[in-house]
């Protein structure tokens, strides 16, 4: 490490802490899934390392991953990611507005962590989102005042032209707080220099002044070769390029939304390591609709031998060793989607032949007797799978809980984000406390229910899990014992900070973060329309 690298990054922490106020920075990005998530938790982790305290904000987010803070707050799964990285307890200050999709047009809008009702589009960017400009700048500003650093994440691109006027987590959180922004752009789905210049030159003046530079994510190949564009586009925008980021397999840890994020990351790109015992044993996710918090399987892909996929046909059960119906935003659209799909008669088929079937939180609700929702769907009473002798109601307030327990014989903990409240009526308790009393879930010979997202992440009680799966499938499946997903949780945020710390300038981030964005960057042409 230069000596003159050590003074920048002293210089940087510094400079904060005279200042009794944070620097910061804008990570922005020219399309949704850019990489903006993994490059902020990269930027935190390499801070981090360098012993700057540093937090990750991103003003209004879009996702069904979700997490519990220790408040009891939900933030989205990505900045509980990004805290992680950074080496700081989650908070309902780094993730202020929360939207969690109920339909193409509608969403449950989450303030400081409390559901406080749903929106429509239209609605919410009709006026709503504006008025919160005042709260996630305050947000902010608590941040910067106990930090030396918070790195922000935009959503989607800055260039959203037609949101603009109403922008509270792009060019409006960064005009707010003068911070410099770094666009990246996703080289590997090509048009990316024209991607850089078009979203700087599709904003305005002042907004353009804060765009400091770029970021190349994704990147195949030999580097020399890009060079010569890096080049053109300095020439064409007089703003440099703060590294190359190269591909790189199996970084899709928590982010935002859906199931092509999953698959293409912590599931379909891992390799799957060698069985510990004779036999794989083979994992299928039913994908229903607004599936949420699909990153509960992740702990399962981690194991040896295990290999995970996500299915909507019934015959795709027919081979599976376990069968998940995960978490979902509408519980009574997912039991339909099911039956529409005869997967239901398929999981009924299986609980039948004693075969393995786990339902987590909406899928725990949908495998009961009955659910009453007069709240997420306004259904009314609609029967369940009935393979667990559970009755649901849905509840106003929503349960937002971080519990531990035991289960198995084994300390499990977990995170509880629904508004189905579950009446068990009889079967197996599922999740107990240290004396024996229920605490969450069901089970009924193979099949098990329960509340509680994340449990998968308990090193101990997965492996006992998996042993039960194994034996009532037949398989000669063994448990690796020495996997632990934390280990390999923190591996994966280390390698997200050697990409910036190998692939980026870090002494050109660190001066950005201090002092801002450079003086004197040109305008360029047209501009946002007026």
């Amino acid at each position: 490490m230069t000596s003159d690298r050590t003074s920048a990054r002293t210089s940087a922490r510094t400079s904060a802490r005279t200042a009794g106020r944070g620097g910061g920075l804008l990570v922005a990005g020219t399309t949704s899934d850019a990489g903006k998530s993994v490059v902020t938790a990269g930027i935190c982790r390499w801070l981090a390392r360098q012993g700057v305290k540093v937090a990750p904000f991103k003003a209004q987010n879009m996702s069904l991953n979700s997490f519990v803070t220790r408040e009891g707050a939900e933030i989205g799964r990505a900045q509980a990611m990004q805290a992680q990285a950074a080496r700081v307890e989650p908070s309902a200050l780094m993730n202020p507005v929360l939207l969690k999709p109920g339909s193409d047009r509608s969403s449950q809008v989450v303030l400081m962590g409390k559901a406080v009702g749903e929106m429509s589009a239209r609605g919410y960017h009709g006026g709503r989102q504006a008025s919160l400009l005042g709260t996630v700048v305050e947000c902010l500003e608590e941040l910067r005042g106990t930090y030396d650093a918070v790195i922000c994440e935009g959503a989607g691109s800055p260039a959203e032209i037609n949101l603009r006027r109403t922008d509270i987590v792009n060019m409006g959180i960064a005009r707010a707080a003068r911070f410099p922004v770094v666009v990246v752009g996703d080289i590997d789905r090509g048009g990316v220099f024209a991607s850089f210049f078009g979203t700087t030159a599709l904003l305005s003046a002042e907004d353009q002044a804060l765009v400091a530079g770029y970021l190349v994510n994704k990147f195949r190949g030999d580097v020399s070769l890009l060079e010569p564009g890096i080049d053109m586009l300095t020439g064409l925008t007089g703003r440099r390029t703060y590294g190359v980021l190269p591909y790189t397999h199996g970084l899709g840890i928590d982010e935002e939304d859906g199931l092509r994020v999953s698959m293409r990351g912590a599931v379909r790109e891992s390799a799957v390591a060698p069985p510990f015992g004779e036999d794989v044993l083979r994992v299928a996710v039913c994908a229903v609709p607004l599936m949420s918090n699909f990153t509960d399987v992740d702990a399962l892909a981690a194991e040896p031998g295990v290999v995970v996929r996500f299915v909507d046909r019934a015959e795709e059960l027919v081979d599976a060793d376990l069968v998940i119906v995960p978490g979902t935003r509408g519980t009574v659209k997912a039991l339909a989607w099911l039956r529409e799909r005869g997967l239901a008669d398929a999981l009924v088929r299986r609980a039948a032949e004693g075969r393995p079937v786990l339902g987590i939180c909406g899928g725990f609700q949908v495998l009961g007797e009955r659910i009453e929702d007069d709240v997420e769907s306004r259904a009314g009473t609609v029967d369940g799978l009935g393979l667990l002798p559970v009755r649901v109601r849905f509840a106003v307030e929503k349960t937002l809980e971080r519990p531990v327990g035991e289960a198995l014989g084994e300390a499990v903990e977990g995170y509880e984000i629904h508004h189905g409240v579950a009446e068990v009526l009889g079967g197996e308790r599922f999740i107990s406390d240290d004396k024996g009393h229920s605490l969450d879930g069901c089970r009924v010979g193979a099949v098990w229910g329960t509340h509680w997202h994340g449990s998968l992440e308990s090193d101990g009680f997965r492996r006992a899990f998996l042993r039960e799966v194994a034996t009532a499938a037949g398989r000669r499946f063994v448990p690796a014992p020495d996997t632990s997903f934390g280990a390999l949780r923190e591996e994966q945020l280390d390698r997200l900070g050697d990409l910036i710390e190998e692939h980026a300038d870090t002494d050109a981030l660190l001066a950005l973060i201090e002092s801002g964005a450079p003086s004197g960057l040109p305008f360029i042409a047209p501009g946002a329309p007026s």
